[in-house]
């Protein structure tokens, strides 16, 4: 009795950690769960939800519309290091997007230390695809198939990466919002590459007037591409007196992407 109770808890001990080891992610996991711990408590719209890829439970922030007739959902991917919700750009959206119609879906992204750069970044990319899709897989579970991909700066790139290598029929659009170059020549980082790989979708370049230079020469190689590739499904758009996080032009961005959405995905 004691030998077989002892083999029980040997198999029991084994398969825990096998699943630990095998839910193997290269992102700063203390890190995430430090900006888990910091949000949660003083989440004041939508709610917290923990997805999983790979093996790996992810924070992401759900709010849905405030309207009768919903359009859809936005899923927003946030820039390099920070969380779902970054109070630049990521917050205004996701919590102003359900006020017009949308449910927002904010993801948290595989990220690493404060000090790294983007090329710092392409060993978590292989991450990424399977974080979105379970955005994507959570938001079809809840009766929702039109759904907006949205991500700012290197969020603009994970979500190129995932549209060059995926092709869900629920994803409608893409708003690339201040997207650079990412790592030109890198497979997995050169956004304008992944750029060219895209199809099926509509897509909105936005960047800011006075938006870093090395993104607003990122929206003039896209710009000679991108009605060659997509012809009236690309849009360039241009948000006036907007820096790169769009500081105290946060409605004047909803309203750029409200009037694309309403353009394109009218229900």
């Amino acid at each position: 009795m004691r030998y077989t109770l002892l083999k029980i808890l040997v198999i029991v001990f084994l398969s825990s950690f096998l699943s630990v080891t095998n839910a193997s992610s290269k992102s700063d996991r203390a890190k995430e769960k430090r900006w888990e711990d910091q949000i949660v408590p003083s989440l004041m719209v939508g709610e917290d939800i923990m997805l999983k890829a790979n093996g790996v439970e992810f924070l992401a922030l759900y709010a849905e519309a405030s309207t009768d007739k919903p359009k859809g959902a936005v899923i927003l991917l946030h820039g390099i290091g920070v969380h779902p919700a970054w109070p630049d750009v990521i917050e205004p959206l996701r919590t102003a997007l359900p006020e017009i119609g949308w449910h927002t879906l904010s993801l948290q992204m595989p990220i690493l230390h404060s000090d790294a750069t983007d090329k710092d970044y392409p060993p978590l990319f292989p991450e990424v695809s399977e974080r979105i899709q379970a955005g994507i897989d959570f938001l079809k579970g809840h009766g929702i198939n039109t759904v907006v991909l949205s991500g700012h700066s290197l969020g603009a790139v994970m979500a190129a990466y995932y549209l060059s290598t995926n092709r869900d029929p629920s994803v409608k659009a893409f708003a690339i919002l201040s997207g650079g170059p990412g790592v030109p020549k890198n497979k997995l980082m050169d956004s304008l590459e992944l750029f060219k790989r895209i199809q099926g979708v509509y897509i909105a370049d936005i960047s800011g007037s006075e938006d870093r230079k090395r993104v607003l020469d990122s929206v003039q190689q896209r710009k000679v591409l991108g009605k060659e590739l997509f012809g009236n499904h690309y849009q360039l758009l241009k948000v006036n007196g907007a820096n790169h996080f769009y500081t105290d032009k946060e409605n004047e961005l909803l309203s750029v992407i409200d009037d694309w959405l309403s353009n394109y995905l009218s229900p």
